[in-house]
């Protein structure tokens, strides 16, 4: 029976513009309000998919913070030991929907959210890995607070001395790496992250974290201009490994970006063991990106790629086949850029479905 997947970070309320507005036009007005969250979207996703998991946070004593556990619960994520408490708020964020050469843009309100001014010693370890089979968190909780930043290194370190296996998505938010004054986001990332890196088994990144944080290039990779030296990321991944020996694998999420509503996708997974790379999607044994052409939400699509690699690698028949695992969870995020919401409300038969090559669209009835 697979093992429990536990998530550790910030969950927050989500406002969203309608038909793709600018939050100067739709206010005054009405905005949609969903929750999410880097390290909640996993747990969800996973949960949706078909996995088993634990999301833990923590989140002020009020009705909206008990709607966002109940929606958590929903979808099937253990929502045990999240700590309720009466320090700080629940964060916020503000999205506006990008169509065509307009990009997507996100205001965050996230500061002094209840997980960060919670200390690591506030949660219960012992009880939260119980059963757990690994801990997913990200780089995002660590650039909250300097309490949020220990508490992520927390999680991992217990998790690592219980041996459950650890992933992180690195991502890089410049905005919220401020917490060190006269410490650039970059140097402060780079300096919290390579501590945290040293209890991971599996590290998760885009195009640009692995310049940003580790200081690592892919080539003349430029993901504004749409372009990436492809070839380029086996040397990237290679050189994470010899900096962070306990790292197994390495995904890299491979996004061009067209417009905003037009984007290749595709990823690239490394195994240290075997110093192999494998690519997906493909076409004929050669790597060949999904085509996403009219994206309803982008956000949260990292995320989707991360539960779904996660998935497959602890929860699915692919478990001991990468390229597999890697085409699970490639399909499996590109189906949720056709979602609005943070969370991936894709199912394991629609993603496999991808997969298998059935990409048409057609009503299925």
């Amino acid at each position: 029976m697979s093992k429990t997947l536990v998530t550790f970070g910030e969950v927050m309320g989500r406002f969203n513009t309608a038909r793709n507005l600018r939050l100067t036009q739709a206010c005054p007005g009405n905005l949609q309000i969903t929750f999410g969250g880097a390290e909640a979207n996993v747990a969800a996703s996973v949960s949706i998919l078909g996995g088993t998991s634990r999301y833990v946070t923590a989140l002020p004593k009020h009705n909206l913070a008990e709607a966002c556990v109940r929606e958590l619960r929903g979808v099937g994520v253990d929502c045990d030991y999240i700590t309720r408490t009466d320090i700080g708020r629940l964060g916020l964020y503000f999205v506006e929907t990008g169509a065509n050469q307009r990009p997507s843009r996100v205001i965050y309100d996230r500061e002094d959210s209840s997980v960060s001014l919670t200390p690591g010693s506030d949660y219960d370890w012992d009880a939260i890995y119980e059963g757990a089979g690994s801990l997913h968190i990200s780089g995002i909780t660590p650039a909250l607070s300097k309490i949020a930043a220990e508490s992520t290194l927390l999680a991992a370190q217990e998790a690592s001395k219980r041996g459950v296996k650890v992933s992180c998505d690195l991502n890089f938010r410049k905005a919220l790496w401020q917490w060190e004054e006269g410490t650039a986001a970059k140097d402060l990332a780079k300096k919290v992250m390579s501590g945290i890196l040293e209890f991971v088994d599996i590290i998760i990144a885009n195009e640009e974290d692995a310049s940003d944080v580790l200081g690592i290039d892919a080539g003349h990779t430029d993901v504004n201009a749409g372009q990436l030296e492809i070839d380029k990321y086996p040397e990237v991944a290679a050189k994470i490994v010899q900096k962070f020996p306990k790292v197994s694998k390495v995904a890299i999420t491979l996004r061009e970006s067209f417009s905003a509503t037009h984007n290749a996708w595709g990823a690239m997974l490394y195994d240290a063991s075997s110093s192999k790379a494998c690519f997906a999607p493909q076409e004929a044994g050669e790597y060949k990106a999904y085509q996403i052409k009219n994206i309803v939400d982008r956000v949260g699509g990292g995320d989707s790629f991360a539960a779904g690699l996660i998935f497959a690698l602890n929860f699915s028949e692919f478990a001991q086949n990468d390229q597999d695992s890697l085409s699970f969870a490639v399909a499996s995020s590109c189906l949720a850029h056709s979602n609005e919401g943070d969370y991936n409300q894709t199912s394991y038969e629609e993603a496999v479905s991808l997969m298998g090559g059935s990409a048409s669209g057609r009503v299925v009835r």
